[in-house]
Order: C-alpha cells, then sequence, then structure tokens
C-alpha cells in the first residue's frame, strides 16, 4: 500500500486504524473473511493524485454462493428478534460509525475523489439513517380494517422478506448502503452488499465497522455480508432466487439488465437510476440565491451525483443577466485535491469518466450547442492523476440528444423559456425523473409546479437546488429514475412483505358477501 500523506494526514495509518491493513479477503459473512486461493486481484487507484491505495481480491460464483447460504441461515434467526432489539443493535452500528467518522470521511474523499465536506457528509447520512431506523424498529405498524363478517377481526402485518441485496455505486459509496441495510436489519432482513468495483476500501471499511458491533453482542454471521466483485457478480445476484429483493444504485443501463433479470423471476428490484434534473429560473426568483443552488448542485462531487443539477431552464426575461452571473461564479469555482477545503471541485472518478465527458462536449458542439463557459480537460503536476476537468456551460436546446442523456460530469446545460406551461414541459421532457426544482417567489408558480400537472420527478423542490435529499423523505424518481424509494418515509415497506390476517372469534363459518354454503 501507498505511504501519501494528504492535508496533514496519512491514508496508510488511516487504513490500519479502519481496520484495513491487509486486505487478502474477497467477502466477509460478518464476523469471517474469506476467499478463493486463487483469487483475482485489482488494483484501487485514487482519482485524487493517481497512487494506488490498496490491491483488493475478488470474488467468484463459489465464494458468492457461500455467502448467500450463511446469509439464509442468519435469516432463521435474526428474524426472530424483536424488532426494537435489532434496532439497538443498528443504534450501536450508528455510534460505530460516529467514532470512526474523521477517518472513513477522509477515505471516502481519498478514494472516491468527492470533496472531504462531502465526505464527512456521506458518513453523517449513514449516521442520519441509523438514528432513523432506531426509532422505525418501534414502528413497523400494519392496519386493523373492518370486517363484513359478524365476529371477526381483519388486519394486516409485515414479515421480513429475508435476503436483501444491495448494489452500490461509485459516486456514494457508503451511503446509500447505508439507506438500504438499516432499514432492513430493523426489519428482520439480512444484507448482502456488492459496492462498485471502483470504490471497495470504503465499504470494506463499513464492513469491518458493522461487524465488531454484531460480534459484540453475540450476533450470528450472516445478517451483514460483503462481496467485493465485478459486474457477474451483480448479475448472479439478480438471477438469484434466494434473494427475494435487490437494491440497485446506477445507471439506467444497468437498471434495466437488473430489473429485467429479477423481473423474470418474479422478484423484487429497488431501482435507482440515472437523473437529468434541472431547476427552473422563474422571472420572479431571486437570482442571488438562485445562483447558489444553480452552482452547487452543478459542480459539487464534480457532477457525479444522480442529482446534480444538469439543465437550468431560465425565463427569457432574466436570462442573460442569470447567464452572466453564472459565468462570474464559475470563474471562482477552486478545483484541486478534494482534501483541501479551500476547493470547491475535486476529479472525476477515473479517466474513463474524463473521456465520457470530452465525448459528451464534442457531440454537443456538433448538435449545435455554445459553451458559455468552455471545458476541457486540466493538465499539470497538480493534476497528475489525469482525472480533472473544468466545469462547462453550454446554451442548448433542451431536444439535443446529448442533453436527453446523462453524462455523469459538470457540464451544465441552459434552456430559454417563456411561459411556465413551457418550463415545466421542458423539464419533463428527458426520458429520466428523479429531481427537480422552481426558483420563484411567486406562489401560484410554485404550486402550478407541485401540482399534478406539474413536474413529474419523485422530488420536487421549491427554492432549494436538486441536490441535498434529507434520510426523512423517500428517495427516488419515476420513468427511467427506476421508480424506487429508499430511506425515509414508509420506504421501509419494500424490505417486507405484507399479510391480510382475518380471525374468526365466532361459533360459525359466515362465508363473505353472504355466500351458503350449506353441508
Amino acid at each position: 500500500m501507498a505511504k501519501v500523506a494528504i492535508m496533514n494526514f496519512n491514508i496508510t495509518e488511516i487504513l490500519n486504524r479502519l481496520h484495513i491493513n491487509d486486505i487478502n479477503e474477497a467477502f466477509s459473512t460478518g464476523n469471517t473473511w474469506g476467499s478463493s486461493p486463487n483469487a483475482a486481484t485489482k488494483d484501487i487507484l485514487s482519482p485524487v493524485d493517481g497512487k494506488k491505495i490498496a490491491t483488493v481480491k475478488i470474488a467468484d460464483e463459489a465464494n458468492y454462493n457461500a455467502v448467500v447460504e450463511q446469509a439464509a441461515k442468519a435469516f432463521v434467526t435474526w428474524r426472530t428478534m424483536p424488532s426494537p432489539k435489532r434496532g439497538e443493535i443498528v443504534r450501536q452500528v450508528g455510534e460505530a460509525l460516529r467514532a470512526n467518522k474523521e477517518d472513513l470521511g477522509k477515505l471516502v474523499s481519498y478514494e472516491m475523489g468527492k470533496s472531504l465536506q462531502e465526505g464527512y457528509g456521506e458518513v453523517q447520512e449513514m449516521i442520519d439513517i441509523a438514528d432513523f431506523a432506531v426509532g422505525l424498529s418501534r414502528q413497523l405498524y400494519g392496519l386493523t380494517m373492518q370486517s363484513e363478517r359478524p365476529l371477526h377481526r381483519m388486519y394486516e402485518q409485515y414479515h421480513p422478506l429475508g435476503i436483501v441485496g444491495i448494489i452500490s455505486a461509485f459516486n456514494f459509496p457508503v451511503a446509500v448502503w447505508s439507506w438500504n441495510a438499516m432499514l432492513a436489519w430493523v426489519c428482520g432482513d439480512v444484507c448482502i452488499w456488492k459496492p462498485s468495483e471502483k470504490t471497495p476500501l470504503t465499504a470494506i471499511a463499513c464492513q469491518h465497522i458493522a461487524q465488531e458491533v454484531f460480534k459484540r453482542n453475540n450476533i450470528e454471521e450472516g445478517v451483514s455480508c460483503l462481496v467485493i466483485g465485478e459486474r457477474n457478480i451483480g448479475e448472479l445476484m439478480a438471477n438469484d432466487p434466494r434473494v427475494p429483493l435487490v437494491s440497485a444504485t446506477g445507471s439506467t443501463r444497468m437498471g434495466k439488465a437488473v430489473g429485467a433479470a429479477v423481473g423474470a423471476r418474479l422478484g423484487k428490484a429497488l431501482l435507482e437510476l440515472g437523473g437529468n434534473n434541472a431547476i427552473i429560473i422563474s422571472e420572479n426568483a431571486d437570482l442571488d440565491m438562485s445562483l447558489v443552488g444553480a452552482v452547487f448542485g452543478a459542480v459539487g462531487t464534480a457532477g457525479q451525483r444522480c442529482t446534480t443539477t444538469r439543465r437550468l431552464i431560465i425565463h427569457e426575461s432574466v436570462y442573460d443577466q442569470f447567464k452572466q452571473k453564472l459565468v462570474n461564479a464559475y470563474g471562482q469555482v477552486k478545483i484541486g485535491n478534494p482534501l483541501d477545503e479551500h476547493n470547491h471541485m475535486g476529479p472525476l472518478i477515473d479517466r474513463d469518466a474524463v473521456q465520457f465527458y470530452l465525448d459528451a462536449i464534442e457531440k454537443c458542439k456538433a448538435e449545435g450547442g455554445k459553451f458559455a463557459v468552455a471545458g476541457g480537460k486540466l493538465e499539470g503536476e497538480q493534476y497528475a492523476s489525469g482525472c480533472y476537468v473544468k466545469p462547462c456551460i453550454a446554451e442548448v436546446e433542451n431536444s439535443y440528444a446529448i442533453v436527453q442523456h446523462e453524462t455523469f460530469a459538470p457540464i451544465l446545460y441552459l434552456v430559454k423559456y417563456k411561459t411556465m406551461e413551457e418550463a415545466i414541459a421542458l423539464q419533463n421532457g428527458v426520458p429520466q425523473g428523479l429531481s427537480s426544482s422552481i426558483m420563484t417567489n411567486n406562489l401560484r408558480e410554485a404550486e402550478q409546479f407541485l401540482s399534478s400537472g406539474g413536474s413529474d420527478c419523485g422530488i420536487a423542490n421549491v427554492n432549494i437546488g436538486t441536490s441535498g435529499a434529507e434520510i426523512g423523505g423517500a428517495f427516488g424518481g419515476e420513468k427511467e429514475t427506476g421508480g424506487g424509494r429508499e430511506s425515509g418515509s414508509d420506504a421501509w415497506k419494500v424490505y417486507m412483505r405484507r399479510q391480510t390476517n382475518t380471525i374468526n372469534y365466532s361459533k360459525t363459518l359466515p362465508l363473505a358477501q353472504g355466500i351458503k354454503f350449506d353441508l
């Protein structure tokens, strides 16, 4: 492993404190780690400086099957533990994450490339969802209904599903796992996590943290499992009838493949896929406040969020004024080492992502896009990893093919509109439907945007940007975003099976709808 000193910390020391001092295992069933003797390996490089952080082993099909077998065995015991007791275990996991927040946040930043503030923020999301899940553990409620038959009671209850498979993406390498795992655990499920092959170290760190808590509480192995693997592990999971629910976060292409495989076996899929998020800037907007939301939404995480602001739909009367504000603001964006808190934007995840970004710029130009702020790859010693790019702004038509496509990079498209009806149509006029926003001080415009004829996205905001969802609300989107819901509200229900129960406490057996069946 490389000893890399960055912003007053040593990555090797952090790995050691997180118990990642010797990565010879490809999978974990909780207390036990293992791999095949001749397991394939993969070098994990940081997009921050291009240096190798560590080498990990890759699981194979036999490893995956061993994990599933152990998880299935653990489920039999875990599901019988009272939910509040399971919630107590989750509370301890949250406390363990809180104790490791600084080291884990730095590892997230260094392995993935997001700013240090965002790295800490991602760990805080895990802590917050643990707190949420603890409260939820006492609220897994069903309904009581009125039966039409006398002396009958009818109600519904929820039972755990079994094994929940979690496939997470590189851009939020740990938070999305926690959104699923914390809720699944209090619901009585066990989890198998396949993290992105681009960011496995943060996953290994989280597994170690959870492992210690489960072991300390004498919980059987298999409740929290991890499999480090390539695409084939995700395919095995999607096609495995032993895994009743697969929660997958990633591209629309990946989600369609997972959804098709899970659907073919009549399993359940929770899909959180691409976004093509827009902010409508009304002529009645506070332009200074709108600027903050637009720039943070477009530049944060180097444009690699599913909720990144990719389009600004601006009223023609303020278009030129707001465009100039954007150009001035982009001139102040500091790009560099994300562990330096003075920088606003770090690198893309790898050089392939840089090429996709450059290709998108060329496609935009070919369709007629005009760049108000030019993009391009950054060169120089401080950008030696080859993963740093300039955030750019293009004036386009919403109908351009490249605008209809989600490019996971800091490219912001500007579109002009005349009427609110036109703006909403433009906002909705893409295949994706994750997050949306309107900036306006006009109550009627805000309500129109939130009405049934307004935004068609799963998230619709007024006077805040498209990113920064809170864990208390259900997170997810429509159309090619997949329709899944994670985190808050009643998203817990997807991790359970619903059962309707009727109890007859009379001395006869009356039939529904007054049917007579005399014997």
